[in-house]
């Protein structure tokens, strides 16, 4: 594997994590904008794909380079890190909301940030948070992450070698895990909310995409809208996005639908990540790749804002969760103004971006001053 970089990966986990941030605070005039409102995927999916293609990029090149071992003990460490991440993360969330609901008479903020089972059996749920059984609204990402990572020491040695086989045993454990029921147990004997026998699936695709990506391609002579592929992507892609777009007029939707089709079509599951979900993620992310290659666009100002924020997923992540209900309940407090909804909207981006730029001007600082001699 080559040491390229396509920043393009941490320009689009940066718009990402500010699209959970967005779709995260109620009535969010800037969350009609994200990629849930245009077809059947959203932010989760280029969330889990990316970290599938940047630790299978990252880790796959320790493993060539120091050997399985030392790629499994690295692996396992940031997946710890992850883990202790989830525990404080969790601790302040639910101090947040709880300071948040005190403060807002019009509507309920523990109850939608589901921390009921917090308030009604807090000794089980000290326990079930340790289980990553107890998750709230916001948190089901980190904890996916979290299983998805302790899995790679058991597939990334496969992966590098034939990474197709690995495709295709996860394709079939995607496929038998609705049939079978299979998914981890959640409170008052729920389920995950992010199956991560099903997700699994897209962040094998995304190690795959970064396998694939660092190895040499023919040139396509075609131009990118006469190839079959891209149109099929592109045609998926539109026509999902209108039927998306219909949701919001159920008449004229019941209307323009054939009942066969809505039969077949729904339920859109997103737990057990929906085929339609997945292939219209597919076609969005091969449709973008086609038309916006690694050429240098990236490193406009504004570009570098996003890709600073993904190179530091994790921080930016956590703060998303933070500043979420503290967004809810400034908006909640003026009566949810439009103005002020876009303004905490804005600050909130405006913050993660800050928290990004003095993340890497500390590990700048931190290079300068280890290349100073004793």
């Amino acid at each position: 594997m080559t040491s390229e970089r396509d920043h393009r990966i941490d320009f689009f986990r940066g718009l990402a994590l500010i699209f959970i941030f967005w779709d995260h605070v109620p009535h969010n005039p800037l969350g009609q904008i994200t990629p849930r409102n245009f077809g059947f995927s959203d932010a989760a999916e280029i969330f889990v794909f990316l970290a599938g293609y940047a630790a299978v990029l990252a880790y796959g090149k320790i493993l060539q380079r120091d050997g399985h071992l030392i790629a499994c003990v690295k692996i396992l460490r940031r997946a710890w890190v992850l883990y202790v991440v989830h525990i404080f993360l969790l601790a302040m969330l639910m101090g947040i909301v709880f300071f948040a609901n005190s403060h807002v008479e019009t509507r309920d903020l523990v109850e939608e940030m589901g921390l009921q089972h917090f308030i009604t059996n807090p000794q089980q749920a000290l326990t079930d948070e340790l289980l990553l059984r107890f998750k709230p609204n916001l948190m089901d990402p980190l904890p996916l992450y979290i299983v998805l990572l302790a899995g790679l020491p058991l597939v990334l040695p496969l992966m590098m070698r034939n990474a197709w086989a690995v495709v295709a045993a996860s394709v079939t454990v995607y496929l038998l895990a609705p049939a079978f029921g299979w998914n981890l147990a959640a409170i008052k004997d729920g389920v995950w909310y992010f199956n991560p026998v099903t997700w699994q699936l897209l962040f094998v695709l995304g190690g795959f995409a970064a396998i694939q990506g660092q190895r040499p391609r023919l040139r396509e002579i075609r131009p990118v809208w006469r190839q079959p592929l891209f149109i099929a992507a592109a045609s998926y892609a539109l026509v999902t996005g209108i039927i998306t777009l219909l949701w919001r007029w159920p008449d004229i939707h019941d209307a323009l639908m054939p009942a066969s089709l809505s039969n077949v079509l729904y339920p859109i599951s997103k737990t057990d990540l929906s085929p339609v979900r997945l292939l219209h993620f597919l076609a969005i992310a091969y449709v973008t790749a086609k038309l916006l290659p690694d050429t240098g666009w990236t490193q406009n100002w504004l570009a570098q804002q996003s890709c600073r924020m993904g190179r530091y997923s994790l921080e930016i992540f956590c703060l998303g969760v933070l500043l979420a209900p503290l967004a809810d309940m400034v908006n909640a407090m003026t009566n949810d103004a439009v103005v002020m909804q876009v303004m905490t909207a804005l600050v909130g981006v405006w913050l993660m971006a800050l928290l990004g730029a003095w993340l890497d001007f500390n590990k700048r600082l931190n290079r300068s001053l280890s290349a100073v001699p004793a």
